[in-house]
């Protein structure tokens, strides 16, 4: 028997993955074969994951919770079953879904009934995750309808912005001592710049009226 490998992905810092990690020691894993991504599961380019596929031989094991801990895009998840047990010959056990392990039912119906396993749980992985973004912009959309504002705070200009860019435009004051004084990058002062002007634009405008 091969290597036995365990592999956990969460999809962001902020989320615990010790129930997968617990799952994978009651099943024998050592510490050192568990693999452990913080990404999203749209695609395979993570890297542990790659890691653990370069230490990959035939006629190892790998457990893994579910199958949208190994992805969520539907043909991606083909491709990388078809990858692991076909190319390069080893074993993947689904811990809540037996009939995804390919360790039985290596005869013909055990490999189609574990193939239309696969098609229809990578299917729903996949619409689960369609589902999350759409909700994520619907929520987004509603926030932004009742005036939240996201990213970050623009920055605020100083109270006395109007006299140093008077300054700076009659070369008294150098433009690394503005940046100072505004607490700003080059790129953000200029931007601030032409909103100011803008506005005071507008003002001017609306006073000769």
């Amino acid at each position: 028997m091969g290597a036995v490998y365990g592999y956990v992905r969460v999809s962001s810092t902020d989320q615990n993955e010790d129930r997968q990690t617990i799952a994978m020691k009651d099943m024998g894993v050592a510490d050192d074969h568990i693999f452990v991504d913080k990404q999203s599961g749209k695609d395979f380019e993570r890297p542990q994951y790659r890691r653990l596929l370069a230490r990959l031989k035939p006629g190892d094991l790998i457990y893994v919770l579910s199958i949208d801990r190994l992805g969520r895009d539907y043909e991606e998840i083909q491709s990388q079953w078809k990858i692991l047990t076909q190319t390069i010959g080893i074993d993947i056990c689904v811990l809540d879904m037996p009939l995804l392990d390919t360790r039985n039912g290596k005869d013909l119906l055990g490999t189609f009934i574990a193939d239309l396993v696969l098609q229809i749980l990578s299917f729903v992985a996949q619409s689960e995750r369609e589902n999350i973004r759409k909700r994520q912009a619907e929520g987004i959309a509603a926030a932004q309808i009742r005036g939240v504002k996201f990213g970050r705070p623009e920055k605020r200009i100083p109270d006395d912005f109007d006299k140093i860019v008077n300054e700076w435009q009659e070369k008294r004051l150098p433009l690394s001592e503005v940046l100072k004084q505004c607490d700003m990058s080059e790129a953000t002062f200029y931007r601030r710049l032409k909103k100011y002007r803008s506005l005071c634009d507008s003002n001017n405008s609306i006073s000769v009226k």
